[in-house]
């Protein structure tokens, strides 16, 4: 498959300065690789690594670097079976978190449809282990669709209380099966409204559960459509959404279709805040766990949306 011919026209606004080599980039890095951790930072290729990593930010990744699913727009590395997990994964995470100081700590996977409970014991662990480490830190998950074993996996995530529970949603309801050949479009809202359903359920005295999903334009959908997925995520009660352009990882990944105008990005952020949100984020480098903090903190302080 060749590089999409837009994706060589890359406009000012997608530009980013390649991560210098300061004391806290550097620092961080160094860590990371002492943990054996991986981040989706790097797997993922995230433009906004020299920025979140200069400030001491990072979104960590557990479950090995293998996904079992092959999205065609994900940089991540994918096969049949995954590594062996490492029961010791939960506890480097919360260490090096802790040596980071963080405050609101971002956790993400892989999918994992080659394990029985689809990775859900290790990830309470993972929730655990920092809550032990970090008791003052807010801990947001960004978890798969644990495709098959969904409600008994999210009642073992969610007993584990995280502060912010995210599943990203991806691209609109007529390219997902394009994009995401094992993804599924009302899987994810059915997933993102059970989260909350199931938290008032079984814990109300935990007050309301915050929710989060993303949206990666750029892969083939229109703005109006963009905008209908943004209804169907609000009707199933989700606070906050991300929205960022798609870069085409490699030759082989989906063709880039569009490079999305600022001002498209500027109708999102207005049109979330008219359909409720708690915060928007929309922008060309917007990505789900650019300034989580931040996210959250609007969505809980009567909402805030932010065009980037």
């Amino acid at each position: 498959m060749p590089w999409s011919p837009i994706a060589k026209d890359r406009p000012d606004w997608m530009r980013v300065r390649a991560p210098s080599a300061n004391s806290r980039f550097t620092e961080l890095s160094g860590l990371i690789r002492e943990s054996n951790l991986h981040t989706v930072c790097e797997e993922a290729r995230c433009p906004n690594i020299g920025e979140c990593w200069g400030r001491g930010t990072a979104t960590f990744q557990i479950m090995g670097e293998t996904c079992t699913r092959a999205c065609r727009y994900c940089a991540v590395k994918s096969g049949r079976h995954g590594e062996p997990l490492d029961p010791l994964e939960p506890g480097k995470v919360a260490a090096a978190a802790q040596r980071m100081g963080l405050r609101h700590v971002v956790v993400t996977s892989v999918d994992r449809d080659d394990l029985p409970d689809k990775g859900a014991h290790h990830w309470a662990a993972t929730i655990r282990a920092l809550q032990r480490r970090l008791p003052e830190a807010d801990i947001e998950v960004l978890t798969p669709d644990f495709l098959g074993r969904e409600e008994e996996a999210l009642a073992v995530v969610l007993e584990a209380a995280p502060d912010v529970f995210n599943h990203n949603i991806e691209t609109c309801r007529r390219v997902q099966p394009t994009v995401r050949i094992k993804g599924d479009y009302d899987r994810a809202l059915v997933l993102l409204r059970r989260a909350k359903e199931l938290w008032a359920e079984r814990w109300p005295e935990r007050g309301a559960l915050l929710t989060k999903s993303g949206i990666v334009v750029g892969m083939g959908e229109t703005d109006d459509e963009v905008v209908e997925t943004m209804r169907d995520l609000r009707a199933a009660e989700v606070d906050v959404v991300t929205i960022g352009q798609y870069l085409q990882p490699t030759a082989k990944h989906l063709q880039l279709d569009r490079w999305v105008p600022l001002d498209s990005f500027r109708r999102f952020r207005d049109e979330g805040v008219r359909m409720g949100f708690g915060s928007v984020f929309a922008g060309p480098l917007v990505r789900s766990s650019y300034r989580a903090e931040e996210q959250r903190l609007a969505a809980e302080g009567a909402g805030r949306a932010v065009a980037l």
